[in-house]
């Protein structure tokens, strides 16, 4: 087996040209089946293993930078590219006008964020020497990188590193000491580690550090899961409302009674419930602006219960206009609570940058109307009837780590999302682990309400109390889990996970002068 082992890392080392480029990518495509909705970590630990490899055969040889660098991007396409496929169906919501910028959309927006990758690997092989320092180095640099692509032009911290880990919620806890970034630091770390049963002569120390590191974490979370009291607040019981309307039946004026409709009709089932919570842009119109719908909004929320919902706001603005995706919160009898408006915009599905420009070539946003929505000014924690503060996320607000919550922490988190521009199976999934991932950060719990799904209530743990699957209407009743005391990394934020690279960057420094000697 060793020798195997030994044979296999000399001839990754070894590859040249599009050979090397080939297994990097392939090494990035099979690492994607880490993330939901397959979940088989293995997969992401082996890729990061098979890219450490790619990198020690490009220090070797005469051009290290660039080739390092292509093997990084390749990795990271692959991965994005299949992990991301998803993204594909939002085209496929109004095809006549947005199919033909599909392929352009996934390969343009996998490919530039790849060049983080890219980069990562071609400075991590500046500092490359044999011995496990390149590991933390390696680890260290894509870290970074994955951090930026979390916040450079708005960011996109999809399918980071750490939620390989959906398929261990205990291993997932340790998200309330390093938040996502730092679990996917070590999570990258492990993996890089496994190179190293690769080589002649083999180093075990690095890959038994690291494994025993997780079996660690394991076990804090497996405690941790198994200590918390299932506490839920007195008094709060949800209902999450999921309408299941298919997205190119949403604004088509003869569906739109129906619509509506739906939406009460799910809201009166019977049972005894204090706050109902529709998904994003639920009311088919601008809900503001009907007085037919606000009265029957009164008449819902008779006997103390409140609503929350997501819907289109239009606004004055200047000369004209401005519309926002927003989520409007209604309390007992109908009285206005408060609104909210997504600050966290979608690039492309809800605002086109350069838009003069891309206009002139057909490029438009997805979502109806021509215009861009405008942005709010959020997060914000907004009191409501009867429950604790909530803080209000719609849709991808929730995908990004330590920007959830104000100053002011809520008793609770409220994502209201369509998830029917994600396609049927892996883009919701992977939506609904990053939710949790959040609720775990954050110690705090998350309602969820979906369009076609998936909703849910989410403890502070990560653990989902009730559901309603993919393709299903319905609407399910949950007790409000208790808020958790604020976690370190609610106190602390990336301060954690950058006092992890330094830490790292310092040992890298000490095993680099040893094996210099």
């Amino acid at each position: 087996m060793m020798a195997w082992l030994d044979r296999l890392g000399v001839a990754i080392r070894s590859l040249t040209g599009w050979r090397r480029f080939l297994l990097a990518f392939a090494a990035g495509a099979v690492s994607a089946l880490g993330f939901a909705p397959v979940n088989f970590f293995p997969a992401l630990l082996l890729g990061f293993a098979a890219l450490v490899l790619l990198l020690d055969g490009a220090e070797q040889s005469p051009h290290p930078f660039r080739k390092a660098a292509v093997a990084g991007w390749a990795f990271a396409f692959g991965q994005y590219l299949i992990g991301w496929h998803w993204i594909g169906y939002a085209f496929m919501v109004d095809p006549s006008a947005h199919l033909w910028q599909m392929p352009f959309a996934i390969l343009f927006l996998a490919g530039g964020l790849a060049l983080y990758a890219g980069i990562a690997c071609a400075l991590a092989v500046i500092f490359w020497q044999d011995g496990p320092a390149r590991l933390l180095v390696f680890a260290i640099l894509y870290a970074i990188g994955e951090w930026v692509r979390g916040h450079a032009l708005t960011g996109f911290p999809w399918n980071l590193p750490a939620y390989g880990w959906g398929a261990s919620l205990a291993v997932m806890q340790s998200a309330v000491l390093f938040g996502a970034y730092g679990l996917s630091f070590l999570t990258i770390l492990l993996g890089a580690s496994l190179a190293d049963f690769c080589g002649t002569p083999r180093r075990m120390a690095m890959p038994a550090i690291m494994i025993l590191l997780f079996a660690g974490l394991w076990t804090f979370g497996a405690l941790r899961l198994a200590d918390a009291p299932a506490r839920t607040v007195p008094g709060v019981m949800v209902r999450l409302v999921q309408p299941d309307i298919p997205q190119n039946e949403k604004y088509v004026r003869r569906y739109v009674a129906r619509n509506w409709q739906r939406l009460l009709d799910l809201s009166n089932r019977p049972g005894h419930v204090t706050h109902i919570i529709w998904p994003e842009a639920a009311p088919p119109f601008l809900i503001d602006r009907s007085s037919v719908a606000l009265d029957e909004i009164a008449i819902l929320t008779r006997g103390g219960r409140s609503l929350i919902t997501g819907s289109v706001r239009a606004a004055p603005a200047g000369d004209g206009i401005s519309f926002y995706n927003a989520l409007y919160m209604f309390g007992p009898n109908g009285s206005p609570a408060a609104v909210y408006d997504k600050f966290h915009l979608v690039p492309f599905g809800e605002y086109v940058p350069f838009a003069n420009i891309l206009g002139h070539i057909g490029i438009t946003k997805l979502t109806e109307g021509q215009g861009g929505f405008a942005s709010g000014d959020g997060p914000h924690t907004y009191q409501i009837s009867g429950a604790p503060d909530v803080t209000p996320l719609i849709c991808y607000e929730i995908i990004f780590p330590g920007a959830v919550t104000p100053r002011q922490r809520p008793g609770w988190l409220v994502n209201v999302t369509d998830d029917s521009w994600f396609g049927p199976w892996a883009g919701p999934l992977q939506h609904l682990l990053i939710a949790r991932v959040r609720a775990i950060e954050e110690g705090l719990p998350v309602a969820r309400a979906a369009n076609t799904g998936i909703s849910a209530m989410i403890d502070p743990l990560g653990r989902i109390t009730t559901s309603l699957d993919l393709g299903r209407m319905g609407a399910v009743d949950a007790s409000l889990p208790a808020a958790l005391a604020p976690t370190p990394y609610a106190q602390f934020g990336d301060i954690i996970f950058l006092i992890l690279l330094v830490g790292a960057a310092v040992v890298a420094f000490v095993l680099a002068q040893k094996e210099a000697r």
